[in-house]
């Protein structure tokens, strides 16, 4: 009998040391080498395997001495040397100063769905252990009750994200859970819930979503959650014949209200299968990739559907999604065309904090869409928005959605019949000195472009308290929103006499260009009878500035612009007028008018100054006699921009009946230009044999030839852009005034006709005024 002496050799050594990604713990990480050794001491067998420690430090606290605590460290692990001493306090440090220290890679979602309870109505009498995972798989191959007990083991682990790296690594227990899930998901909610809840422990981290797309679980889930929802309609569709056909009897309404309780016993755990279920699709959605495959599955029609929900927690999880989803143009869409915006109407307000800030949220996100704003204001949002403005919480995020509705010219009289404008006035007066929030006077300033909401903001001292503030802090947006209340005509325009030379005296070289140009916008709109202009430029000097200004590359466009409007309105007094032709200006004007004649704007406004000239004779001797004003006017008369055409028209007409001599080239160049519009339709009559002529006599063509007043032209295309449109694309580009009538606004016998619209400040190569990201 021979006897075998067999040794055993166990060395450990450390490994890497690193910080636990949930807890205050270092783990530290060891190797174990195991080896069998013969009688002569010889190498028979060994094996290795890897480890880790984990210290928890639950006493770390920012008052911690770290250096006492490292050393107390080292002496008690005996796997780590001495030597490391520094490491394990610069760890500890880390530990001690982070708020939250995910792992690189497995970083969890902010957002984590509400304790759920896949184990209702489950007695589990014993603790899951990772060890045991391989019993709890054989359990899948059972029936469904065994399934499910199985699953909610398996659940119970992963739950802890220490074991999901371990999990991963069983390919048979996840392929075992898989397959269930895609077998029996329809047998039993409870078990889909429980199975699909695992999958979502890893969705919860970037790392592992290669393995839940691997499974294909997030297509299935698309399955689960379409399927679901067409039960929840057959199920309303019986409660409602149920509901319709039962009588007042006992027995019969016993039975309705036992269908009622079995409805929403089912309803209960429908939702938390749907709410689990699109957690993960959620979590999924962080690749644009997947999410595109998920709208391409009709995600944004199913989510909209569950918005009919009361379940508040399950609300929030859609919302959620769809608030990500709606940052993507295609989204939008796909949520425009089901009603997405009548069932959020719904939920504003409602008592749930985080619903209806995250509604809302959403609704900031559709409201960049002009008809999706259109929906808002018809299903009554624009009085709920209004009433969350006194809500510290929801306030700016209702203010953004309510400047977006402003931008619409349809849209900014409705604000009258609600609580909003006070609000406001309100808000601006509690600023004091303290700048004001961009998008409370984004939308003061766009209010302020309607006639009756600028009544109400002026009500009481509203005028004087904004001109007090904006005078003293120079503030340009505030003295743009005054601009705006000042081109209204009616009783607001004659509360500003009290502000002209305050206005005058700020329009100065020294200022800054911005400042002059809202200040002097304001002036140039107030186009109020008996005002003495004359005295207001001789005591502020402004013919000086306002010659200056008109050089081509003096100033901005825009303030050179106002320069033109601002002479346009003082030219309507005679004294003024007489005044600025002495000074050289009109000159100035014909140089500016080579320089921007493709500028339509800059063309309408300069010929609309030259119309108030030829009222007075001391202006229109110069006008006629001494420049070659009425040889640009004839250029301009067939010009494609229609209100160029008009303003062209009747200041030819009043110079043609002052002076003969112009009279008969004025005269000449309409018979031409009416003869050859004449013959091109004539010969272009003629080519198509099968139409009837297009005069029955003769005598209707004396009209074309002659005409003794305003005449509108056969041409009414446009060369560029009619500015008396709306330009809803800015967000402050109102327009300074309405639009022209055909008919006798340039009546000769007026002193002053209506001015031509312009949209001040706006400029086509300019961002927009305000925009949010």
């Amino acid at each position: 009998i021979y006897c075998l002496l067999i040794f055993t050799q166990r060395k450990v050594t450390a490994g890497s040391l690193d910080v636990h990604p949930t807890e205050k713990a270092l783990v530290v990480h060891y190797e174990v080498e195991a080896s069998i050794l013969g009688e002569g001491g010889g190498h028979m067998l060994g094996e290795r395997k890897e480890g880790q420690k984990i210290i928890r430090v639950k006493s770390l606290s920012p008052s911690t001495d770290v250096g006492a605590l490292a050393k107390k460290v080292v002496e008690e692990c005996k796997l780590i040397p001495p030597s490391r001493l520094p490491q394990v306090e610069q760890l500890l440090y880390y530990l001690q100063n982070r708020k939250s220290s995910p792992v690189e890679g497995k970083e969890k979602r902010t957002v984590k769905p509400r304790e759920l309870t896949p184990f209702e109505g489950l007695e589990l009498n014993e603790e899951a252990s990772i060890t045991r995972v391989d019993e709890y798989v054989e359990l899948l191959y059972e029936g469904i009750p065994e399934k499910i007990r199985g699953s909610a083991l398996i659940l119970q682990l992963a739950r802890n994200p220490d074991n999901l790296e371990e999990l991963l690594h069983n390919e048979a227990a996840l392929g075992a859970l898989a397959r269930v899930l895609r077998e029996d998901w329809k047998q039993s909610v409870e078990l889909a819930t429980i199975i699909i809840y695992i999958f979502f422990c890893f969705s919860s981290f970037s790392q592992f979503h290669g393995v839940v797309s691997h499974y294909k679980i997030g297509a299935l889930c698309m399955s689960v959650v379409e399927h679901e929802l067409k039960r929840h309609d057959v199920w309303c569709e019986e409660l409602r014949k149920k509901n319709k056909s039962a009588p007042e009897n006992g027995s019969l309404r016993r039975d309705q209200e036992k269908a009622l309780r079995k409805y929403q016993g089912l309803l209960a755990k429908q939702e938390q299968l749907l709410r689990v279920s699109l957690y993960l699709l959620l979590n999924l959605a962080e690749d644009t990739r997947t999410e595109l495959k998920m709208r391409n599955k009709n995600i944004v029609g199913l989510l909209v559907k569950v918005l009919d929900r009361d379940d508040e927690e399950l609300l929030v999880l859609v919302v959620s999604f769809l608030k990500k989803l709606s940052i993507f143009l295609e989204n939008k869409n796909d949520m425009a065309e089901v009603d997405t915006v009548e069932r959020l109407a719904r939920l504003v307000p409602c008592d749930h904090e985080d619903l209806l800030n995250l509604t809302l949220r959403l609704l900031l996100n559709l409201s960049f869409d002009s008809g999706l704003r259109a929906k808002m204001v018809e299903v009554g949002l624009l009085p709920k928005l209004t009433d969350l403005l006194g809500d510290e919480n929801n306030r700016q995020v209702a203010m953004r959605i309510l400047y977006h509705i402003s931008i619409d010219d349809r849209f900014k009289g409705m604000f009258v019949y609600t609580d909003c404008i006070p609000q406001l006035m309100q808000m601006l007066f509690e600023c004091g000195e303290e700048e004001i929030e961009a998008e409370l006077i984004s939308i003061c300033i766009n209010l302020a472009a309607n006639k009756r909401n600028a009544q109400l903001i002026c009500e009481g001292n509203g005028l004087k308290m904004l001109m007090k503030r904006a005078l003293k802090m120079k503030d340009c947006l505030l003295m743009k929103m005054i601009r705006n209340i000042s081109q209204h005509d009616g009783p607001t325009k004659a509360l500003f006499i009290d502000y002209v030379g305050d206005l005058a005296a700020e329009i100065r070289a020294e200022e800054e260009e911005e400042w002059v140009l809202e200040c002097l916008g304001t002036l140039a709109n107030l186009t109020i009878p008996d005002l003495d202009w004359e005295l207001v430029l001789k005591e502020y000097n402004l013919v000086p500035y306002l010659k200056d200004r008109l050089k081509p590359g003096s100033a901005e466009d825009d303030l050179i612009l106002e320069v033109v409007i601002m002479i346009g309105t003082v030219s309507m007094d005679d004294a003024c007028a007489a005044m600025l032709a002495k000074s050289g200006i009109i000159p100035a004007l014909i140089e500016l008018l080579n320089a921007q004649q493709e500028d339509d704007e800059f063309v309408c406004q300069i010929v609309y100054v030259f119309y108030q000239m030829v009222f007075h004779q001391a202006t229109r001797d110069v006008i006629i006699k001494d420049t070659q004003a009425p040889a640009y006017l004839i250029d301009l008369m067939h010009d494609k921009n229609a209100e160029i055409r008009k303003v062209c028209d009747n200041t030819l007409d009043i110079i043609a009946e002052y002076d003969e001599e112009w009279g008969g080239k004025i005269q000449s160049e309409k018979f031409r230009f009416h003869n050859n519009q004449w013959l091109e339709m004539v010969e272009s009559r003629q080519a198509d044999e099968s139409e009837t002529y297009l005069y029955d006599n003769d005598n209707d063509r004396t009209d074309l030839f002659y005409s003794a007043g305003t005449h509108k032209t056969l041409d009414g295309a446009c060369r560029k852009t009619l500015y008396c449109g709306s330009l809803s694309h800015s967000d402050v580009q109102v327009l300074r005034t309405s639009c022209l009538d055909d008919k006798d606004v340039f009546d000769q016998t007026s002193s002053s006709p209506g001015r031509p619209a312009t949209a001040y400040g706006f400029r086509p190569d300019e961002q927009p005024f305000y925009q949010y990201s």
